[in-house]
């Protein structure tokens, strides 16, 4: 933390109020830099790692600093997907609630119709998706001639989704010398690009430059067969016993079969698909967030800029796609401060991707095995695998034994296998009628169908 008060950087005596109110009573680092270089009216580009109150170091300076003699919108934010849209809405009516400051989400999914009527209030501050911005202002309806400042929050994430052209057209229809300013995790070329084209003179901000992810993470990987991963899945996850997790599965046809399994297994689990309806994310979003859901089993555009308080996992079932997608899985635990956990699973021939990242992002990433009951470390083995290997390449023989060799972590992996070969062999027949009377109902999964149910351990 830093020394700084939210007065001395700049933040009104109101504000500072609600901030203590909600617990909040000094800036975080990324807080205390970038609060006061906003409130000069100076263009920014901030770099933070995900979770170190980005949202806040922005979002205080754009309620103080609207003018209440000026009637209609003159903040705009751009975020990349609607959870987070709709997170920084809830933000700012929380902190602005004592200035009668009108806040508007304009988010893709949801009717225009009530949108456009919603304008015709006048918002101050309107947070939107970049597609549902450009569509309101070709419409005519949402009027840029007053907007002072624009933010594009989680600037990375919004291009990496196809938002490069919306996101032109929004600063197209904005007066020239307003305000812009770009927050992220990780900056990439269309970031820098946009940035050295579009702001004068930016104040570039960066904490901890040479840290991706939050101090407080702890990271490991699991190696598993890729016919064993739900089980390796539900050992973590008994074993761990998070209050909450999220899974990040790759292919979305995925997800559904590793939500039915974990239901099946007696773990709550529900599952955040990116072209769900609105109410429907909203309302797993909302369950996860009470604890009424385990597991939120999502893809990686699902759960984009997901912030759920107080979440203590992340669980990669499959590898992130690269270094920079970790660092954003990641940042979804350990927040502002907390700890955290990441875990990832992965087969013999993904070794090598682990140990990619661990370097690209300077941290720990070891590998762990469970044995008795216990999380222990794995026999450590030479990373031989070219850099360049790809992900689907069939495994062939492990390359640190030869045929008839003992598995490389000795004794410990062996007993693994052993045990878990065990754990198997409890009566299959054992409720046979009830099980195969459950499948044939209409709403069984299909990847139930011809199986006997699994004994838990």
């Amino acid at each position: 933390m830093t020394n700084e008060t939210f007065a001395s950087i700049g933040v009104a005596q109101d504000m500072e109020a609600i901030l203590a109110s909600h617990g909040i009573n000094e800036p975080s680092p990324v807080q205390a830099q970038t609060i006061p270089v906003i409130l000069e009216g100076r263009d920014v580009v901030a770099k933070s790692q995900t979770g170190t109150g980005k949202t806040l170091a922005y979002l205080l300076p754009l309620l103080q600093s609207i003018k209440s003699d000026v009637k209609g919108t003159q903040k705009l934010i751009i975020a990349p997907t609607q959870e987070l849209a709709m997170q920084i809405v809830r933000e700012a009516q929380r902190y602005g609630e004592g200035r009668s400051i009108g806040v508007l989400g304009l988010i893709g999914g949801a009717a225009v119709k009530r949108q456009i009527e919603k304008l015709r209030e006048h918002p101050e501050l309107v947070v939107g998706t970049p597609g549902r911005l450009k569509e309101l202002i070709t419409l005519k309806k949402l009027k840029m001639h007053n907007v002072s400042t624009i933010v594009i929050d989680e600037a990375d994430q919004v291009f990496q989704l196809g938002g490069v052209s919306d996101v032109d057209f929004v600063l197209r229809s904005a007066l020239r010398d307003r305000q812009l300013i770009f927050l992220s995790a990780t900056i990439d070329e269309h970031t820098a690009g946009l940035a050295k084209r579009e702001m004068k003179e930016p104040v570039q901000i960066g904490i901890e430059p040479d840290r991706a992810t939050a101090a407080g993470l702890e990271h490991y990987y699991f190696v598993e067969e890729t016919r064993n991963k739900i089980d390796m899945l539900r050992r973590l996850v008994r074993q761990y016993n998070p209050d909450r997790a999220i899974v990040f599965v790759n292919a979305t046809e995925d997800i559904g079969e590793v939500e039915a399994k974990m239901n099946h297994l007696g773990l709550s689990a529900a599952a955040l698909y990116g072209d769900a309806d609105k109410v429907t994310r909203s309302n797993v979003l909302s369950a996860f967030r009470n604890g009424k859901i385990k597991l939120l089993i999502a893809s990686e555009v699902a759960a984009r800029g997901l912030d759920i308080e107080g979440l203590p996992m992340v669980i990669n079932y499959d590898p992130a796609f690269d270094s920079e997608h970790y660092v954003h899985r990641a940042g979804r635990t350990g927040r502002m401060g907390r700890s955290g956990i990441v875990l990832s699973i992965v087969d013999e021939t993904q070794i090598f991707i682990m140990r990619k990242f661990a370097r690209e992002l300077g941290i720990e990433l070891p590998e762990r095995v469970l044995f008795g009951g216990k999380v222990l470390e794995a026999d450590p083995r030479p990373d031989t695998r070219p850099e360049g290997h790809s992900f689907s390449r069939k495994p062939g023989p492990s390359r640190d034994r030869k045929p008839g060799q003992a598995s490389r972590n000795g004794g410990a992996r062996a007993a693994v296998s052993n045990q878990r070969t065990a754990d198997s062999k409890p009566a299959r027949n054992a409720g046979r009628s009830e099980w195969d009377q459950d499948r044939k109902n209409k709403g069984a999964p299909k990847w139930s169908k011809g199986n006997t149910p699994r004994s838990e351990e």
